[in-house]
């Protein structure tokens, strides 16, 4: 059993959990429940904007402990003034550290997309991300079917929520593909053995239809990367781990981006 194999059952276990702590009416009366959601689309395509999805992090099964004294509503806040098109916020406790008040947090902070990252595997999953402030959900097409994919879009769609499916290779993004999607990220991380390799975004982006966003995930870690991508087609970079690894990421943002628009 891989990593990912252990991440979903704990998962189930979780939702279960979840479900018998707070009734879905509970969710449905939540503060953010019907705010109206930002474009995910609109976002990344702003001019002034990086197309940067910054994302806080803890800490990861591959790498342990990556940053345990950083609060989530300052490096949330300092990414967006630094130029992030969005933010995405681990909500997985125990692989990733994260918690459902860092989205709450998050979103206290920041007028841009929020991404709930977490995996996703039950329809009660969107009802919480809808009630914390979430923006957009990430649907892994490796732990999902065809039929998981498009119902669980469908689902995000009538909450308003944008849905940015993850593929790792050409035959997950072949059979995933449904209309319910914004977005189409290719994770050049490995989730069975973590491994990394930016060459899979080159290899698949001109396998990802044009009605799609196309963002690459994991392993950006200099702005010649970013060129690179840009240049092939794809409109976000989700990048964590280059940031928060850092004493200040919201600094360490600033300067990537000060080095990414001074060519």
């Amino acid at each position: 059993m891989n990593i990912l194999d252990q991440i979903v059952l704990r998962k189930k276990v979780e939702v279960d959990y979840a479900k018998q702590q707070v009734p879905i009416t509970e969710l449905e009366k939540a503060e953010h429940f019907n705010r109206k959601t930002y474009s995910f689309k609109d976002f990344l395509l702003l001019k002034e904007r990086t197309g940067i999805i910054a994302e806080f992090k803890r800490k990861s099964p591959s790498k342990g402990l990556i940053n345990g004294d950083a609060t989530v509503g300052d490096v949330t806040s300092a990414y967006a003034a630094a130029g992030a098109s969005a933010l995405s916020v681990l909500t997985d406790t125990d692989f990733f550290g994260g918690r459902p008040q860092d989205l709450l947090e998050a979103r206290a902070a920041n007028d841009i997309p929020l991404l709930r990252k977490d995996f996703m595997i039950d329809e009660y999953q969107l009802l919480e991300a809808k009630a914390w402030g979430a923006d957009v959900v990430l649907l892994i097409a490796a732990i999902l079917t065809p039929t998981e994919i498009k119902h669980l879009s469908t689902l995000a769609k009538s909450l308003g929520l944008n849905v940015l499916l993850e593929v790792h290779n050409r035959e997950e993004l072949l059979r995933s593909i449904c209309p319910g999607l914004d977005a189409i990220g290719v994770n050049n991380r490995n989730l069975a053995d973590f491994t990394v390799n930016i060459q899979t975004s080159f290899d698949l982006v001109d396998e990802i239809p044009k009605d799609f966003m196309k963002i690459s995930e994991s392993a950006i870690s200099a702005t010649a990367t970013i060129r690179d991508l840009k240049e092939v087609g794809f409109n976000g970079f989700l990048i964590g781990e280059n940031f928060m690894k850092t004493d200040d990421p919201g600094a360490a943002m600033r300067e990537f981006v000060s080095e990414l628009i001074s060519v």
